[in-house]
């Protein structure tokens, strides 16, 4: 079963959620792993203090000219459609930041003067998580080199990882938003919880995420985080959309205080553990309920 956790906007709670939800589960004996592939900004391993064991590196294919061989023809450019590469007189240059490695430039270069070296563009980490009890579950963490501009490679590499994996749960905390790298992130999934806020800003994100998942033909249910403060709009969308609300946690000033020190809630807060615990009784029947509807 693969769960994503998802959100229109940043700041929603859905790494809050997915790294207790992978403990409180890891804690009750699931196989469970949890894939951090919000690379442009992983924050997971800040709440589950993990070991890394090892580091692989991404890299893309990025095209390398043999000047020798170059007779500056221009064929390259002409059929580069993102502008990676152009020609200056006989000159040929490569700007490997616009690549998108589709390999046009070096098949159709009349005089084979082109060929594709590798780029690391990130990382992913496979490391393990440690709870109090001896539990333990892996986390594996996408991380995209700095300054780099595609981040879809990186997620997928840290997404692949999910197709190996001999767990009963995967839970995958993606990027926020509605980009590629989002849905690169929640495509196979069996669910999609939405976090969201109960503001103007939060219903308005959680739209556009709704769409995206819908448009992908996923399952979604919602959470929602400071579900006591702004007014009732999100309930109201979800209850017109027929959309599940699984979980509403409020406006807890005991629950900012252990995100602010980086502990897990469900060992900071008493009574957390139940809660999310019926949560995922919800979210685990409508993801084994789209399963068996598909």
């Amino acid at each position: 079963m693969r769960i994503a956790f998802a959100s229109g906007k940043g700041g929603t709670g859905k790494t809050t959620f997915a790294t207790n939800l992978a403990a409180l589960l890891a804690g009750r004996g699931v196989t469970v792993r949890l894939l951090d592939a919000d690379v442009e900004e992983p924050d997971c391993h800040l709440f589950l203090h993990p070991q890394v064991e090892r580091r692989e590196p991404v890299d893309v294919l990025v095209p390398e000219v043999d000047e020798a061989a170059c007779t500056g023809c221009g064929t390259c450019a002409e059929v580069c459609a993102f502008k990676a590469i152009t020609v200056i007189g006989t000159t040929v240059l490569a700007f490997p930041e616009l690549c998108h490695s589709c390999g046009a430039c070096s098949l159709l270069c009349p005089e084979g003067a082109i060929h594709e070296v590798g780029r690391e563009t990130g990382r992913v980490e496979h490391s393990v998580v440690e709870l109090r009890g001896r539990a333990s579950f892996p986390l594996v963490t996408g991380v995209l080199t700095v300054g780099e501009a595609k981040a879809v490679p990186t997620t997928r590499a840290t997404m692949t990882t999910a197709d190996n994996a001999s767990a009963e749960v995967v839970l995958v905390d993606a990027p926020p938003g509605t980009s590629c790298p989002v849905i690169e992130a929640v495509r196979g999934s069996d669910l999609v919880v939405l976090v969201t806020e109960p503001t103007p800003f939060g219903l308005h994100d959680l739209r556009l995420a709704v769409e995206m998942v819908r448009a992908l033909g996923l399952r979604c249910v919602v959470a929602v985080n400071r579900a006591d403060l702004g007014d009732d709009r999100v309930r109201r969308f979800c209850a017109a959309e027929g959309i599940e609300i699984v979980l509403e946690l409020p406006n807890d000033r005991r629950l900012a205080e252990a995100y602010a020190r980086g502990d897990l809630l469900i060992e900071a807060v008493d009574g957390l553990e139940t809660t999310l615990t019926a949560a995922w009784e919800r979210i685990a029947a409508a993801a084994q309920a789209g399963r068996a509807a598909s």
